[in-house]
């Protein structure tokens, strides 16, 4: 997850909080309302759940393990040796469990020199077949450097839980996709591209923006009825607020909802039902640009975000099987009709 008005433009996250100091100011109650203010949006509402790894049928245990074989490989910045050893691991594992893989490839300028780099967004099918499908996606490419990290910015970035996470859970749930009990398609899309920046000024979401325009103006014969953009989600301190674009949009409202329900319904109360940050992210692209109405899933509340710190260390296998499963149930209980926009 990257910062940025546009895909070219600092990111602006707005926190609730900030928005009901302003009302609080201008009405004179300050003290009051900001109290008031601290306890509603923040941990203090946010309890965490009970469940322990054992209580969850979901693998969180193996979900670590893959992250950990991801993390291995080290940095894996757009078109870098790691990003290519990376795609292989990825490519054998979903094909072993019965998925279509192909990479969708691309080139853009480097963004400092303008040489040539080739991006991939790595694209699996299940279900090839039927025409009613699901998007499931996370961006997999890692910052190029710690731009935020306060003693050497320049260093080393793992990106555990910014680039790491969301990959770890869909591959575990690639061991669940081809016997779910569903009638419409999924597709996982790995995104490429997602903060390939060098300086506050270079594009974010290339290859969120690169996959929007390919399915709109391609028409490839079938329809994404829903997206789930999964990003920083392994954070051992799991809190995941509703993203406010999520919650406002007419067409993923009803999205953002059943995924929340869902979570309550299974007592994962991590998952909190009201907005708190406005983030820009994959699903912007995903959903502007190509039509395809889809809610971010993230915990945006973790300290080492763009440090050398977004280690592996930071991250818990609870944190990923609780989000594993609730994917998986709001999957199984997905209603495929027509959104409002």
């Amino acid at each position: 997850m990257t910062k940025g008005r546009s895909a070219g433009q600092e990111r602006r996250v707005w926190p609730r909080a900030a928005v009901w100091g302003v009302v609080a100011v201008c009405g004179g109650l300050l003290v009051a309302v900001a109290a008031w203010v601290a306890v509603w949006n923040g941990h203090a509402l946010a309890a965490s759940s009970r469940l322990r790894l054992e209580d969850i049928p979901f693998n969180g245990a193996r979900a670590y393990q893959y992250l950990r074989q991801i993390c291995d490989i080290g940095p894996r910045p757009s078109g870098s040796p790691g990003m290519l050893q990376q795609q292989r691991i990825l490519a054998a594992h979903f094909q072993k469990l019965g998925g279509k893989v192909w990479l969708q490839r691309f080139r853009i300028p480097h963004p400092v020199d303008g040489r040539p780099v080739e991006l991939a967004n790595l694209i699996v099918h299940w279900h090839p077949d039927r025409q009613e499908r699901v998007l499931l996606c996370a961006h997999y490419d890692t910052l190029p450097y710690p731009m935020l990290d306060p003693i050497d910015p320049r260093g080393r970035f793992v990106g555990a839980n910014d680039g790491g996470s969301g990959v770890a859970v869909l591959m575990e749930l690639a061991h669940e996709i081809p016997s779910l009990p569903v009638e419409f398609g999924i597709d996982f899309v790995l995104l490429d591209g997602e903060e390939f920046i060098f300086r506050k000024s270079d594009r974010f979401f290339l290859g969120s923006e690169y996959f929007a325009r390919w399915y709109a103006a391609s028409k490839p014969g079938y329809r994404y009825r829903w997206g789930v953009l999964l990003d920083m989600v392994g954070d051992a301190d799991l809190q995941i607020y509703q993203e406010r674009n999520s919650v406002w949009w007419r067409d993923t409202r009803p999205l953002v909802a059943a995924i929340w329900d869902t979570a309550r319904r299974l007592r994962v109360r991590e998952f909190v039902p009201r907005w708190k940050y406005e983030i820009r992210d994959d699903h912007l692209m995903l959903r502007n640009v190509g039509g395809i109405p889809t809610c971010l899933i993230i915990d945006y509340d973790y300290p080492p975000w763009h440090t050398r710190g977004d280690t592996i260390d930071k991250c818990s296998a609870l944190s990923l099987a609780k989000v594993g499963w609730v994917v998986r149930e709001w999957l199984k209980s997905a209603e495929m009709g027509s959104a409002a926009r």
